[in-house]
């Protein structure tokens, strides 16, 4: 198109060419805003005329986005033609010209847009041959031809790939091809003369389709506002619908609610459905309507108002008056009952909800509709006319609803009944006054505390000291019973409380016109609520202060550092912890004034011979006296009487200790001087470490039973565990002293003979026993005596710990177990020294049985059914001929060997084999059953407990190997009285 750079545009037959530029600058956006405005689309196509041999220079991507570009300013996507200038060797002026190149189908595709190429050349073989034979210098035709077969339609692939994939894909509509035009002298500057090669394009001009580039924003709001106005009238109708449907309901509820003629059921029923419409109805109005219930159409608020009277009228019937007739009844029926009578005081509680209840009908604003529907469900459980199961579902939710509405409809409430009010007002303050209102106002209190002051654990109470090495406890004493709560929250918030009217409770009990009996005057109602503030005080710090647990000491070393660390005045967490309590004990104390003490001294020189040598009031007075007073009072160094029990003689005692052991763990012999330490107490004198002990056990006792917990573990666990400390390895060796003089000898005396062998034939020697259970000179008990004396001590026929010489050491419960029954056998069997039992026998008849005989070494039962009586009997009576035989005669066979022991526990091998029932303590029936079932039966009297009998204990005895249990075995239980008994 020649002259269109220079001209800018050319026209021809009604079509106007504008020179859009090259593609490198970019778009020219002044032009393209000037042909924006003549008309709604002005550009039909754009055409994109390229030299052939630099298409493979061309950037396809660069192509693409000034095509995007013009297309975004243009607003509109035009379909574009690539125009191809094909150059020749020899002139093509004068050869017919025709359009040359191929239109697209939209949507093609690179490898499509080749194939169309490679088809192209077989359109043009026959023109060009026609051409060529014209003019051999015409040869572009057939040039193009060979050159598309050739190659050139493949290497459009790539520029093809940029135009028609990815995002900025561009409608391609066709590909032409041509030689170079040049222009014709003596045509108008600004007029255009196409060739035949522009009618491909001219002719395809009217039937394109332009898509907008972007949005098409004028419809698009068309279509939004069409649906917009679809969505509203749908909206409106729908909205219409529902709201109709929902006064119809609601309409129809209502007449069923208040049709007395339906039956109870039915009407509740429809009731409860009205009320949760009413329900819906109120929460719509508070947080909205739902959506399709608007477009103007709600009527929520207008129907809500509508149905209030509604429900008035049925929902007052049924369910406020006959509420108010069963509690009306309830009260009468409370006041008939007798004024002392326990059913009336048990109802007490029941009559005053019941007068609660009543009271909020009468008075809207008060109403409680939690506490109302529980009352009157309770006092009304079933309902005349509904069934239970109705009632109890329906009942709950209704009252509930009616409560709750109650308050915005003062106009509901019940006519007042003063009579029946004052009645009930004066019978239960006589009985339940208003402490409720006093715990109520307590409990309110001490919340609002409590959210202002942290708890307050051990490291708080004992700064910066380590109280982790000596005790700990995971408890902690709740902020608000602290002092500083106290003097900072609790005392003015119970002045305030004391100030204030309490109307919580008060207009159950007073109408304020006629009010309660003065017998709480505000200062007895602060006496009582600061007197259980400090109850609670003393019982969290009493809490607190028992779960204190004294830690462990693995060695002796560990337990010295403890008691250097508890002792050190300066760094004692011990010390720490007791100065808070001096200063958490003394809330609420008051000093006694300088005009009091001036007047009670002058009393005092006025009456002196009735003063009194202490005065037990001297000093300042607190609510915690009764509590922290054992604490405090060892602290206080300044009041008259007896200070020797103090914190600091104790700790002055730990101090002494502490260098005694420093001394025997700095000996050359550590062992054994703590061995002979331990010595001196078992031999029942007393040391150091035993005074500190007895002397802590005194300060934890004289605490009292409340502060047991933490007076045992300050008090009594350390030094206690500084003496097991020492007594471990005595212990010890009091073990192996056990082992080797006694245990040893006696098992290979006795273990493997009958009767410690119950299945052993060899018997045991009576005199070689005799030598270990004497209780003289027995070997058992001269070890006792000469090792154990001073921690066991001997009580009638037993051995039991000394109760305070035995503190800290853990006897073994099987070894004092022993140690008694042997010493119990001794004092039956081995009175003399050696083993003699005296005891008596007396023949008893049995059936079928006519003669018994019973040998007992050199003495004989004879006894055949004569005359019962005595016989005396020694065990054992010969050393030199022990047997034992029982024989029987019966009347159908001769006589008969039941039994025949040789050896001197023949007799008690016999016994072992009887059936023994005890009469009473020394009188017992023997019995022995024969083959044929006959029993033989002999009765035996005993000079001393149970005789020969006793000696069956020894059946599968064993000697315990420990007197004293490891440590590490024994539970840590703490006593409650400060001492130890030893087990």
């Amino acid at each position: 198109m020649p002259g269109i750079a220079e001209a800018g545009w050319l026209e021809a037959n009604n079509v106007v060419a504008v020179w859009g530029g090259s593609l490198l600058p970019g778009a020219d956006s002044a032009r393209i805003a000037v042909l924006r405005k003549l008309k709604r689309c002005a550009v039909s196509a754009i055409v994109l005329v390229y030299d052939g041999e630099l298409r493979q220079a061309m950037q396809g991507d660069l192509i693409v986005r000034q095509l995007n570009e013009r297309y975004k300013k243009l607003g509109w996507r035009v379909p574009l033609y690539l125009w191809e200038v094909q150059k020749s060797a020899w002139s093509q002026e004068g050869r017919e010209t025709q359009p040359v190149g191929c239109l697209l189908a939209p949507h093609t595709t690179p490898p499509e847009l080749v194939e169309t190429l490679k088809s192209l050349p077989d359109t043009l073989i026959e023109p060009g041959v026609q051409q060529g034979l014209g003019s051999h210098t015409h040869d572009f035709l057939l040039r193009l031809g060979w050159q598309l077969r050739n190659g050139m339609a493949e290497r459009f692939h790539a520029l093809a790939v940029s135009l028609l994939t990815g995002p900025y894909a561009v409608p391609l509509r066709g590909v032409m091809f041509s030689p170079a035009v040049y222009p014709k002298d003596g045509t108008d500057r600004q007029r255009w003369l196409p060739d035949n090669s522009w009618n491909a394009i001219l002719n395809d001009l009217p039937s394109l389709r332009i898509q907008r580039a972007g949005m098409a924003w004028e419809r698009t709001l068309y279509q939004a506002v069409l649906v917009a106005l679809g969505l509203t009238c749908a909206g409106v109708l729908f909205s219409w619908n529902t709201n109709r449907q929902e006064i119809t309901d609601a309409q129809q509820l209502a007449v069923t609610a208040r049709d007395e003629h339906q039956n109870a059921d039915k009407r509740l029923a429809a009731l409860g459905e009205l009320q949760r419409e009413m329900a819906r109805l109120q929460y719509r109005s508070q947080h909205g309507v739902p959506w399709y219930s608007r477009f103007g159409q709600s009527q929520n608020d207008d129907l809500l108002a509508r149905l209030w009277p509604e429900y008035a009228r049925s929902a007052l019937p049924l369910l406020r008056d006959a509420s108010a007739a069963r509690l009306r009844d309830a009260l009468t029926a409370w006041n008939a009952l007798p004024a002392d009578s326990d059913p009336r005081a048990k109802l007490s509680r029941d009559a005053y909800n019941w007068l609660k209840a009543w009271l909020m009908l009468n008075r809207p604003e008060k109403m409680d509709a939690n506490f109302f529907t529980s009352t009157v469900m309770a006092l009304w459980p079933r309902r005349d006319g509904v069934a239970p199961g109705v009632w109890q579902y329906e009942g709950p939710r209704q009252l509930a609803f009616l409560a709750q509405n109650l308050p915005s409809h003062p106009a509901w409430k019940i006519a007042s009944d003063p009579q029946l009010v004052a009645t009930t007002r004066s019978a239960l303050l006589r009985l339940i006054g208003q402490r409720n209102a006093e715990s109520a106002l307590y409990q309110k209190m001490l919340v609002q505390v409590s959210r202002n002051y942290a708890d307050m654990r051990l490291t708080d109470m004992t700064g910066d000291t380590d109280a982790s090495r000596l005790f700990t406890t995971d408890d902690v004493v709740p902020g608000m019973f602290t002092r500083q709560a106290w003097d900072d929250a609790v005392q003015p918030a119970i002045d305030k409380v004391v100030s204030e009217r309490r109307d919580e409770i008060d207009w159950v009990l007073s109408d304020n016109r006629h009010p309660v009996m003065q017998d709480i005057s505000p200062e007895a109602l602060k006496a009582r609520l600061t007197e259980r503030y400090f109850t609670d005080y003393a019982s969290a710090w009493l809490d607190f202060l028992n779960s204190i647990r004294w830690q462990k000491a693995a060695t002796l070393s560990d337990a010295i550092d403890q008691l250097t660390l508890m002792a050190d005045v300066r760094q004692s967490p011990l010390v720490a912890l007791m100065n808070t309590l001096n200063t958490q004990g003394r809330a609420g104390q008051q000093q006694e004034a300088l005009t009091d003490s001036l007047v009670k001294s002058a009393k005092n020189l006025l009456s002196t011979d009735d003063a009194k040598a202490i005065d037990q009031k001297a000093g300042a007075h607190g609510p915690l006296d009764a509590a922290f007073g054992p604490v405090l009072g060892l602290m206080d160094t300044k009041g008259s009487g007896d200070n020797s029990l103090s914190l600091q003689t104790f700790l002055t005692r730990v101090t002494r200790v502490r260098l005694k052991l420093q001394q025997v763990t700095g000996a050359a012999d550590p062992q054994a001087m703590m061995q002979a330490l331990a010595q001196t107490v078992f031999q029942g004198k007393s040391v150091d470490i035993t005074d500190t002990r007895d002397y802590g056990s005194l300060v934890a006792a004289s605490l009292g039973q409340e502060w047991s917990g933490f007076g045992q573990a300050v008090f009594v666990q350390p030094m206690e565990q500084a003496w097991q400390q020492v007594l471990s390895p005595t212990a010890e060796s009091i073990n192996n002293q056990w082992q080797q003089a006694i245990v040893n000898d006696w098992q290979q005396d006795f273990n493997d003979r009958w009767p410690f062998s119950p299945d052993k034939q060899s018997e045991a020697s009576l005199p070689l026993l005799s030598q270990y259970l004497r209780n003289d000179t027995g070997r058992i008990t001269q070890f006792v005596k000469t090792s154990l004396g001073g921690v066991l001590r001997r009580e009638g026929r037993h051995w039991v710990p000394d109760a305070i010489a035995a503190q800290g050491l853990h006897f073994n419960p099987d070894f004092l177990n022993a140690l008694n029954q042997l010493s119990e056998l001794a004092d039956v069997a081995f009175t003399g020294g050696d083993a003699g039992v005296h005891f008596a026998l007396m023949g008893k008849p049995a059936r079928d049985v006519m003669q018994t005989d019973l040998y007992l070494d050199q003495q004989k039962l004879d006894y055949h059914n004569q005359v019962e009586n005595w016989q005396p009997f020694v065990w054992p009576d010969s050393q030199w001929k022990p047997h034992t035989t029982l024989t029987w005669t019966s009347v159908s066979a001769g006589e008969r060997i039941y039994a025949d022991y040789p050896g001197s526990w023949g007799f008690i091998r016999l016994l072992d084999r009887a059936q023994v029932q005890a009469t009473d303590n020394s009188t017992f029936i023997l019995s022995w059953k024969v083959k044929d079932g006959s029993p033989l039966n002999i009765m035996m009297r005993t000079d001393a407990g149970e005789g020969p009998l006793a000696l069956l204990k020894l059946k599968g005895f064993r000697l315990p190997q420990q007197v004293f249990l490891d440590t590490d075995s024994v539970p840590d239980v703490p006593s409650d009285n400060g001492g130890g008994d030893g087990l």
